[in-house]
C-alpha cells in the first residue's frame, strides 16, 4: 500500500478514536465518596460489609468510583450515621434503621420488626412484596435513598448477669437493646438503653447495664461480653432477620451516572448474601468457643416469650393508630408476615426441625 493510501485509510479510524475517547471518559467519571459505618472495625462482618461493597464497586468501575470507608467514631458517632448522610456531611453510610425509630417508628420496617420476618422473608418482602418501594418513598422525606446491604440472620437474645426465669425477673433490668424491642420490653418492666457496639462492654463491666444484646456469637465473642455476663440467652426475637442498609444522600444519588447506580445496587445486593454466608459459617464455631470459655446457654422461658409477643403486637396496633407512616407500611407488612408464616410452617420449618433432630441423634 502506498504511503498516501495508508494515511487516508488510517485517518477515519483515528478520528473515530478521538470521538470515542471523550465519550468513554464522560460515562466513567472519577468519583470519590465517604462511606461511614455504624460499626467498629473489630466487627469484621458488620463493619466488613462496607469495605466489601467498596471493593466490588471499585472493581466494576476500573477504580473510577471509589468509596472511602470510615468506622464508627472516625467521622461521626455510631448512632449519627443517618444524620450525617441526610445533611450531606458524608455521601453515604452503612447502618441499621432500627437505630432511628425515635425519629419515626416506621424506620423499623427497613430493618426488622420484632417477632416478624426472618432473613429470607425480609428479603422477599423488600424485593418482591413491595416493601422496598414503600421504604424508599418514606425515606425520600429524609433526603435518603436506601439499599439493602447486609443481614445477620436470626440473632441471640443477649448476655445477662442473672438468670431470667419469669417475667418478673425483667422488672428494673437495665438492658441494652435496640429498636422497638426496647419499647416492647419496657411494657414488661425493662429499662432499655441504646448504645453503639463499642460502648456496650464498658457499660456492662461497670454495672451501668445488667444485660446487653448485640448480634450473635461471632460478633459477641469479639466484643467480649462473656467476660462480664455469663448467661447467654436465645432467641433474639427482636431481630429474626435484620436488614442493614446503605443510606445515600438523595442529591448525591441523583447525580450518579446510571452505570454507577447499577454497580452500587448490585454490590449491596451481593453483600446481603456475603454477610449471611459469613455469619452462618462463623457463628457455630464462635458459640462452641464461648461455651468452652464458661458462657452458660439459656432459652428465654415460654412465659417471657408469650408476654413479649402479646405486648409487641399490641404496640404495633397503637403505633398504627398514631403514625401514618407506620400504618401505611404495617398494612403491607402484616398480611405478608401471615402469608410467609403459613408457607414456612408447611415446608421450611418441618424440614429444619426433622433434620436438626436427626443431627442431634447422630452425635
Amino acid at each position: 500500500m502506498k504511503r498516501r493510501d495508508f494515511v487516508m485509510a488510517a485517518a477515519p479510524a483515528a478520528a473515530t478514536a478521538m470521538v470515542a475517547s471523550p465519550a468513554i471518559a464522560t460515562s466513567m467519571p472519577s468519583i470519590k465518596w465517604r462511606l461511614v459505618s455504624s460499626y467498629p472495625k473489630s466487627l469484621d462482618t458488620l463493619f466488613g460489609c462496607s469495605p466489601q461493597i467498596a471493593k466490588r464497586v471499585a472493581e466494576a468501575t476500573d477504580n473510577q468510583f471509589q468509596l472511602q470507608v470510615f468506622a464508627a467514631g472516625e467521622i461521626v458517632p455510631a448512632l449519627q450515621v443517618m444524620d450525617a448522610v441526610q445533611n450531606g456531611t458524608v455521601e453515604c453510610g452503612h447502618t441499621l434503621s432500627n437505630f432511628y425509630i425515635g425519629k419515626d417508628p416506621a424506620f423499623v420496617f427497613d430493618s426488622c420488626v420484632p417477632f416478624g420476618l426472618n432473613a429470607r422473608q425480609q428479603n422477599a418482602w423488600l424485593y418482591q412484596g413491595g416493601g422496598l418501594e414503600l421504604i424508599r418513598e418514606f425515606m425520600s422525606s429524609y433526603n435518603i435513598y436506601s439499599i439493602p446491604a447486609g443481614n445477620t440472620g436470626a440473632q441471640m437474645g443477649g448476655w445477662f448477669r442473672k438468670e431470667i426465669k419469669t417475667v418478673d425477673d425483667l422488672k428494673g433490668l437495665k438492658f441494652r437493646v435496640a429498636g422497638l424491642a426496647g419499647q416492647i420490653l419496657s411494657r414488661l418492666g425493662v429499662v432499655p438503653q441504646q448504645l453503639g457496639g463499642g460502648d456496650i462492654y464498658p457499660a456492662l463491666e461497670r454495672g451501668t447495664l445488667d444485660a446487653a444484646e448485640f448480634s450473635g456469637p461471632h460478633d459477641d465473642e469479639k466484643l467480649g461480653f462473656f467476660k462480664v455476663a455469663k448467661y447467654y440467652y436465645y432467641p433474639g426475637w427482636w431481630e429474626g432477620g435484620p436488614n442493614v442498609s446503605m443510606f445515600i444522600n438523595m442529591d448525591k444519588w441523583n447525580s450518579l451516572p446510571a452505570h454507577y447506580k447499577a454497580v452500587l445496587e448490585a454490590a449491596c445486593a451481593e453483600t446481603v448474601t456475603w454477610s449471611l454466608a459469613k455469619y452462618d459459617n462463623q457463628n457455630p464455631d464462635a458459640l462452641f468457643r464461648l461455651l468452652g470459655a464458661g458462657a452458660e446457654l439459656r432459652a428465654f422461658p415460654q412465659d417471657v416469650m408469650a408476654a413479649s409477643f402479646r405486648e409487641a403486637y399490641a404496640l404495633y396496633n397503637e403505633l398504627a393508630d398514631k403514625s401514618p407512616n407506620f400504618a401505611k407500611m404495617y398494612q403491607s407488612w402484616l398480611p405478608y408476615w401471615r402469608k410467609e408464616q403459613t408457607w414456612f410452617r408447611i415446608a421450611e420449618l418441618p424440614f429444619d426441625a426433622f433434620v436438626s433432630q436427626q443431627a442431634q441423634a447422630k452425635r
